[in-house]
């Protein structure tokens, strides 16, 4: 692996670039034994880089050639991520762009997402833990809106784009669907379309952009 500094498009000089070769050995040549998640993007995988003397455990988001997602989301989230660091989002560690694959590497979030705890696992969660989980989603997404230069509009808040850490802190994910913007002008003013998934969309948002 090198530090990346490819693409001037690509803020990559905050995250490391990774060769397919580093991906395929820190997954196992991409072992679905490994898989632990699949979205829009592709499946995620749990990988392993092992120096001479520490381990990293990460998260592999590889893209699927099938998938409505693209170039155009990857660089998104690449520029939006190496940017941002906040205790209540998912740290980019680095990405492959080698030999035509698209691919994130996060640091790995050990406790799933909200989804999985809410709808699958029927995790008991008090109201003090749920009150602790929606607090940090929005300490994240506050961040998002007033804590950086331009403000960011992540658009695609659900429970399955908010991990859980060990503590049982939110850690919101997947920046593909953001958009810059700038902080002194409302979101009426923002140039985008309509972006989301339907049933988590803010609907002031959806009316002024459709």
């Amino acid at each position: 692996m090198d530090s990346g500094t490819g693409d001037s498009s690509i803020s990559a000089h905050q995250c490391v670039r990774f060769s397919l070769a580093d991906i395929q050995s820190a997954t196992n040549n991409f072992d679905d034994v490994l898989i632990i998640g699949h979205g829009g993007f592709g499946k995620v995988y749990k990988g392993c880089f092992h120096t001479d003397e520490t381990s990293q455990v990460v998260a592999v988001k590889r893209l699927d050639p099938m998938s409505n997602h693209g170039a155009r989301e990857f660089r998104a989230e690449i520029e939006m991520l190496s940017k941002l660091r906040h205790r209540h989002l998912v740290s980019l560690i680095g990405f492959c762009d080698d030999n035509k694959e698209m691919i994130l590497v996060y640091e790995y979030i050990p406790l799933g997402t909200l989804y999985e705890h809410l709808h699958l696992a029927y995790t008991p969660l008090s109201w003090v833990e749920r009150a602790k989980i929606a607090i940090g989603a929005a300490r994240g997404l506050d961040y998002l809106h007033t804590g950086t230069l331009q403000g960011v509009i992540h658009r695609d808040v659900k429970s399955s784009n908010i991990l859980i850490d060990e503590n049982w802190a939110a850690r919101i994910s997947d920046f593909g669907l953001s958009k810059i913007g700038p902080t002194n002008q409302s979101i009426s003013y923002v140039d985008a379309s309509v972006k989301g998934t339907f049933g988590y969309l803010d609907l002031e948002y959806f009316y002024i952009e459709k």
